[in-house]
């Protein structure tokens, strides 16, 4: 039996209602996640507990036989210059291997990725053009997100969907932890280097 709890921004349970989804797994979260997010027109929101530079394939050159890989910091780039909105909430210090790449992309780091660290952030999900929507349990890696080879993936599991309520509700979430709305009520505030309501 659900007990029903009064709603807050943060706390609530939404009632029932049918939706279309689709199970990822593994390799699927490749599949579907990261080739969305590359091919995105609009926006990208990602929100992530760990943070770190995630490999993807690269395109096929002609004349080689096999496929060649590089950091997901470079489609970002390429994203962003084609004005693609890019926000990454994340809750742990990103991985060295990703500053470094972050650091030399100029673009990205001119405000091209907006980056945001909350350590209260464990939620993870993607968010595609305000279109497509990834929650599950996959982190912003390549174990997690199905980039690395057989037997060196997390076992993740999630779900994609393109409902409309659902998407904004997801969304009005990540925009309000975003911009901080959840900082005046935190208890680690005081912890917090830069709270997200701080400017």
């Amino acid at each position: 039996m659900l007990v029903a709890m009064s709603r807050s921004a943060t706390d609530f349970c939404s009632p029932a209602r049918p939706i279309a989804i689709r199970l990822v797994a593994g390799r699927g979260h490749y599949t579907s996640v990261v080739e969305a997010v590359a091919h995105a027109e609009t926006s990208v929101w990602i929100a992530t507990a760990n943070l770190k530079d995630l490999w993807v394939e690269a395109p096929r050159r002609a004349g080689r036989r096999r496929r060649g890989y590089r950091s997901v910091l470079e489609v970002f780039d390429e994203l962003a210059a084609r004005g693609v909105e890019l926000r990454l909430l994340h809750a742990s210090f990103p991985s060295r291997s990703f500053r470094a790449s972050f650091d030399a992309h100029q673009r990205l780091t001119g405000g091209g990725l907006e980056l945001r660290l909350c350590p209260r952030v464990h939620l993870k999900l993607v968010i595609v053009d305000g279109a497509e929507l990834y929650l599950g349990s996959a982190n912003w890696t390549g174990a997690g997100l199905g980039a690395k080879g057989e037997g060196r993936r997390n076992f993740e599991l999630g779900i994609l969907t393109d409902d409309p309520p659902l998407l904004d509700e997801v969304q009005a979430l990540y925009d309000r932890i975003w911009r901080g709305g959840e900082c005046p009520r935190c208890k680690l505030r005081d912890l917090c280097e830069a709270p997200l309501d701080a400017g």
